[in-house]
Formats: structure tokens, C-alpha cells, sequence
């Protein structure tokens, strides 16, 4: 049998062979799914085409599972987790997977965290030991716990206080949501991670480091049967806990614009930043809007690009992009002046592009152009055994849907033109729309006239 990566690459093949306008159908990506006693989901996916298998442990936690007083505790615990269990010690779990020709890394989203390594198959069981082993004693230290809280506020540093447009990118985030959930940064705030104790991170992980709150993805080189065999021994006999508390993500409704000016000591350029509240992921206008943002900001052949770069010169950048969620969403619009040019000018330019696609839609060749694309992108990312792993368990965790790795692609390619202007019309609109001016330079926030909060 032809392994998923081998018939993924004839598709490639194919649909370039017989052009841009074609669409070719995915090879379907076969896995079995089975659900523990103690409630831990098991997704195994076999890929014969390397000896390698790949890992990923989703959890059901992200900083939508936040307290007010106690962001970016989220991101705090995925540091946690490589602090060593009751087996392992300090900084083994990295060491033992990279000695043996792995790799290994975790993530924090609003959504989900996400941990995963990929290494040579016969080193399976010693990653499950290592992942059972912190799932089911790790090592909660206050020594620990100071050491880092200390290593993400140097991060928060590093990527929001001493980043350009970092504090933009946050305070926008803000204005955009009014439910906390998704009004406060993954990475949280100084005062909040200073306020972290231990009894919080052990309670945190209590709730939400469960087995039935986490999906366990293996693919690459294996056997389903024996491979759950080995899941059982390892990660069945950790208890359940009770389900951890739902989330309240619906945003209110939107009524005006929302538009706040910053200074920026390190910014160089000022930058137009706006985000439209659109709905929550994997549904057709969701879809839609992904298409969209493809076709106005695809590379060199996109709208702004072509627009606003190219014909008019207004802008040394420009870029749009979706951000689909488990909850409500928000539509990216972002652009750099060219020198001598006016915001309000770049703004006027950005808003008659898209009042054009409300106005006109879009064209098949667009379409066609960015159908080309997501083949492309989806060929990449299933032609890796961890690329796999971590999309079947995103989708898990966010719409319950593993299977949506081999309907994706088919529900992207299928937006018509219609079906992007009428999500333009619904959702790109004033009234749902938060807007952040930064100006180079020190100085004090400067509010705009209207909007504010």
C-alpha cells in the first residue's frame, strides 16, 4: 500500500500538470479513533513512508479557561510541563527525545495547548512513558513555579513590551472582545503572572491536565492495534476528573467602531491595524472569509498588493488575514504607509478595496488562483507525520470533527463567489470593526474622536 505522503505528492503532481484551474482530490487520511475508560481520546493514523512516528497531546485548555487576575497562566503551565515528573527529571524529557534523534516543542493558543514531539519508531514507548509520566505526577515545585514565571515574563518582554507594534497587537486583541475569554492576551499581563501561587498552578492542573480533557494523536510508522495496546499501558490507569467548567465565548453584539491611537518608541513606521469581529471557525462564512483574505492578500497577485503596492504606491505593505476560533473570529486588515503618505489616505485606499468586493465580489480566476493555493498548503502540511498529528488534533478539540483533516480542503475549494460577497457584506462593516493607529515615537496614547470605550 502507497503511503499518505507518496499519494499526496502524485496529487501534486497531477493538479500542476493539468493547471491551476483543476481541482484534485486529497488522498483520504485513514485513523482510527477509540476513547480509554478514564475518558482519553486515542487517534492513531498509520504513514509507512519513514520510520518515524510523531506525537501530539492536545489539551482542552487555552487562555479562554482563564480567570480574570490569573492571565497568561495558560502559557505559564505549558513552561511547567517540561519542569520534570515523578520518573523524570529537570529538563530529561527534552534531553532523552533529542539524544535519540527527536524533536519536541509545545504551544499556547486562546483555544487549546499542545504539546509534540516526532522520533524514530522504535523509540515509541519511551515518548509515552514521558508523556504519561507528566501527565499523571508532575513535578510542582515552588522552585519551579518562580523559575518560570521569571522565563515568560522575559518572554512577554521579548514579544509584546520590547517589540515593535507589540503593545498594538495586544491592546487591539482588547478592544475587539468585550467576554473575557478572548479579551486578554494568551501571554498575559506582569501583574497577573506575578500573582500566580501554587496552589493555583496545582488546582489548574487538576481541572484541566486530565485524560479526558486531552486528545492523544500518534501517527507515522506503526499499528494501530499494538500502538493502543501501548496507550493502555501507559496512560490507562491515570484517573479521570471531574469535567472542567464550559466557557461562556459568545461576544455581544457589536454596535460602532472601536479606534484608539498609540505611540510606539520602537516602531519605525506607523501602521494601520483594524480587526472586524466575524463568527466562529469551520463554518461556510468563516470559509469564505479565509478565501477572501487569500485574494486580497495571496502574494504579489493579491488585490493590495497589486492596488495599493504596485499601481498607487501608497503602502510599503499591506496584508489580510482570518483568524477563525472555537468562538468568534476576527478579520485581519494591517498596512505600513509609504513614506509621504497619509494614514488616512492608506485607510481610504484599504476600505474602497473591500466596499469593491462587497460592491463586484470576486472573480473565478481569484478563485481559481487561491483553490491552487490551499492545495498547496494542504499537501505541506499532511505531508509530515507531526503535521498530521497536530491538525487532527486541533480539529478535535475545537469542533470535535477529526475527520475535518480530509473535509477542509474540500469545503475551502467549494466557496463560490457569491458566498464571499455576501460574507464581505455581512461582516466587513464599520459597526464590527476596532482600529489601531501606531505613530513612531514616545509619547502618550492619543484617542481618536470617536469610538472609544
Amino acid at each position: 500500500m502507497t503511503s499518505v505522503r507518496t499519494r499526496l505528492l502524485c496529487a501534486c503532481f497531477l493538479v500542476f500538470a493539468i493547471g491551476a484551474s483543476a481541482q484534485s482530490k486529497l488522498p483520504k487520511v485513514e485513523f482510527t479513533d477509540t476513547t480509554l475508560e478514564n475518558g482519553l481520546r486515542v487517534l492513531i493514523a498509520p504513514d509507512h513512508a519513514a520510520p518515524v512516528v510523531a506525537i501530539s497531546l492536545t489539551y482542552n485548555t487555552g487562555s479562554r479557561n482563564e480567570k480574570q487576575g490569573r492571565t497568561g497562566f495558560a502559557h505559564l503551565f505549558e513552561h511547567m510541563m517540561f519542569e520534570g515528573s515523578a520518573n523524570v527529571g529537570k529538563g530529561e524529557h527534552m534531553l532523552l527525545v533529542q539524544n535519540y534523534g527527536g524533536s519536541l516543542n509545545g504551544s499556547t493558543n486562546n483555544d487549546q495547548t499542545n504539546y509534540f514531539e516526532e522520533l524514530p519508531k522504535n523509540q515509541l514507548d519511551m515518548a509515552l512513558f514521558l508523556e504519561s509520566d507528566r501527565m499523571k505526577a508532575l513535578n510542582i515545585t515552588q522552585a519551579n513555579l518562580d523559575n518560570q514565571r521569571n522565563a515568560v515574563q522575559e518572554e512577554r518582554r521579548l514579544r509584546v513590551d520590547n517589540q515593535p507594534y507589540g503593545k498594538s497587537f495586544e491592546e487591539l486583541e482588547s478592544m475587539a472582545y468585550d467576554n473575557f475569554p478572548y479579551h486578554h492576551s494568551v501571554i498575559g499581563s506582569m501583574d497577573d503572572l506575578n500573582a500566580a501561587t501554587l496552589d493555583d498552578v496545582k488546582d489548574f492542573f487538576r481541572i484541566y491536565y486530565a485524560p479526558n480533557n486531552v486528545v492523544l494523536v500518534l501517527v507515522g510508522d506503526l499499528d494501530p492495534k499494538e500502538t493502543l495496546a501501548k496507550v493502555k499501558k501507559y496512560f490507562g490507569n491515570i484517573p479521570r476528573q471531574p469535567a472542567p467548567p464550559p466557557v461562556d465565548i459568545k461576544e455581544p453584539d457589536h454596535d460602532k467602531e472601536r479606534r484608539k491611537s498609540l505611540n510606539d518608541a520602537l516602531a519605525r513606521l506607523p501602521q494601520f491595524h483594524a480587526v472586524y469581529n466575524i463568527g466562529p471557525g469551520n463554518t461556510p462564512d468563516t470559509y469564505a472569509l479565509q478565501v477572501l483574505s487569500s485574494i486580497l492578500s495571496g502574494g504579489r497577485s493579491g488585490r493590495f498588493y497589486q492596488h495599493l503596492v504596485h499601481d498607487k504606491q501608497l503602502a510599503l505593505n499591506v496584508g489580510a488575514f482570518a483568524q477563525p476560533r472555537r468562538g468568534p473570529g476576527l478579520f485581519n486588515v494591517i498596512g505600513l504607509p509609504r513614506p509621504g503618505v497619509k494614514m488616512e489616505d492608506l485607510e481610504k485606499a484599504l476600505d474602497d478595496e473591500i466596499e469593491a468586493v462587497k460592491k463586484d465580489g470576486v472573480t473565478q480566476q481569484e478563485l481559481d488562483k487561491v483553490r491552487t493555493q490551499y492545495l498547496r498548503q494542504a499537501i505541506q502540511t499532511r505531508s509530515s507525520t507531526l503535521g498530521i498529528a497536530n491538525q487532527l488534533g486541533t480539529a478535535t478539540i475545537y469542533y470535535n470533527d477529526p475527520n475535518l483533516i480530509n473535509t477542509a480542503y474540500e469545503k475551502l475549494i467549494a466557496v463560490t463567489a457569491d458566498q464571499v460577497k455576501q460574507a464581505a457584506q455581512k461582516y466587513l462593516v464599520p459597526a464590527h470593526r476596532s482600529v489601531v493607529i501606531t505613530l513612531p515615537g514616545a509619547g502618550n496614547a492619543a484617542p481618536s474622536a470617536a469610538g472609544m470605550r
